[in-house]
Parts: C-alpha cells; sequence; structure tokens
C-alpha cells in the first residue's frame, strides 16, 4: 500500500495516545534526551546535554519492514520506545509494530505502565481483554483493516490473526517504557521458578503437568 496510508494510522494513534492520562512526570523543558551512559538513577532516564543532542535521537527507521514471524507463537513485535529514541525520554509515549504469520498470536501479556490502542494496517485479528478479578470478563472483538482497539492499563490481553495471510498492526502506547509481562512465561519461565506445588494449586493441575509446562520455558 501506499506511503501515504501506511503511515496515516501513526499520525493519528499518536494524536489519540497524547490524549491518555500520563502516568509519567510531564517534561519540564523542550526535551530530555536519554543519556544510557550516566550513573544517575532516577524514575525514567537522565537527561543528554542539550548542546550534544542531534537530531538522530529523535529518529527511528524500519518500521516498514516485516517482522520475522516463523516463532512458536507466530508473531514478532518490533518496538520504538526510549530504548530505540532516546527523545521519547519524558514524553509518555511509544509505538510498537506486530506482525502476525497466519493463526499467528500475540500471547496473553499486559503493559504495567501504559494504556494501548491498536490499529489494524493488514489483515484480520481476533482481539480481546480479560476484566480484574472478581468478573474477569473477556471482551473480545474481530478487527479488520482499518479498525481500532483499545486496551485499558495492566489488563491481560491478546491478539490472534484470523485472516487467510499476514496480518500487520500498528499500536501505541502512553508510556515511553511501557514494559510488557507475557503470562506464559512470567508463570511458567521464571528465574528461579515458582515452585510446582504452589502453581499445581493454583491451577488445580497435577504437579507433573506444571513440571511439563515449565519445560517448555
Amino acid at each position: 500500500f501506499s506511503s501515504i496510508y501506511f503511515f496515516l494510522p501513526f499520525a493519528v494513534l499518536l494524536l489519540l495516545v497524547s490524549g491518555f492520562q500520563s502516568f509519567e512526570p510531564s517534561p519540564m523543558q523542550d526535551f530530555c534526551v536519554a543519556d544510557p551512559a550516566s550513573l544517575d538513577r532516577v524514575n525514567g532516564l537522565a537527561c543528554k546535554d542539550p548542546k550534544s543532542v542531534q537530531a538522530e535521537d529523535f529518529f527511528f527507521s524500519g518500521l516498514h519492514l516485516a517482522g520475522y514471524t516463523t516463532n512458536a507463537v507466530g508473531s514478532k513485535v518490533t518496538p520504538v520506545n526510549v530504548a530505540q529514541v532516546p527523545g521519547l525520554n519524558t514524553l509518555g509515549i511509544s509505538l510498537v509494530r506486530v506482525d502476525y504469520a497466519p493463526w499467528g498470536i500475540n500471547p496473553p501479556h499486559t503493559h504495567p505502565r501504559a494504556t494501548e490502542i491498536l490499529t489494524v494496517l493488514e489483515g484480520s485479528l481476533q482481539v480481546g481483554f480479560v476484566t480484574s478479578n472478581p468478573e474477569n470478563r473477556l471482551i473480545t472483538k474481530v478487527l479488520k483493516k482499518g479498525d481500532v482497539f483499545v486496551f485499558p492499563i495492566g489488563l491481560v490481553h491478546y491478539q490472534r490473526n484470523v485472516g487467510k495471510g499476514n496480518a500487520v498492526a500498528i499500536a501505541a502506547l502512553s508510556s515511553q517504557n511501557p514494559g510488557v509481562i507475557t503470562i506464559a512465561n512470567a508463570v511458567f519461565g521464571s528465574d528461579p521458578a515458582i515452585a510446582t506445588d504452589i502453581l499445581a494449586k493454583a491451577f488445580q493441575v497435577d504437579e507433573s503437568i506444571v513440571a511439563l509446562m515449565q519445560s517448555k520455558f
């Protein structure tokens, strides 16, 4: 598709996410480009000397490139957050591109520091999130090209490609560093491992099943 239609959703998402309630401190100057070499420890990243700031600090190239989806879950997330664009520091916003193979999934996960707004660029996605205890209600919908869906901050959510071909989505998040906790990896792949008897009681299964699940991660 043409470049104008490819990048238009980015602009829309950025405008929308800029209106979300921010959970990060507002900048007190024009910008605070992250200085990863700094030894200072703050809630965020220390600022680079403004005199040394360059255009490259606000730039990322490559979001037009498809991600490699030949893996266990059939998806690839390409992040554009403060780690890739230091100029995002203190601005409370970031992007991801997600590529999906046919029937690939972005497995259930949560962003502890951000609300997410996603739009489908190509293909068709089933998306959903689960409300908090005690209701644990699944809210789900099938999206087509151009559709938009919001995942509230902290809630477990997922996407699945339900189309016949590959799918592509772009999402904006209301944090420079939203974080991600993939549920299966966190529960069954923690380091050190959570005791099998704890997980067996939590999931109401035999410990041997828990051990099998842990072996996958």
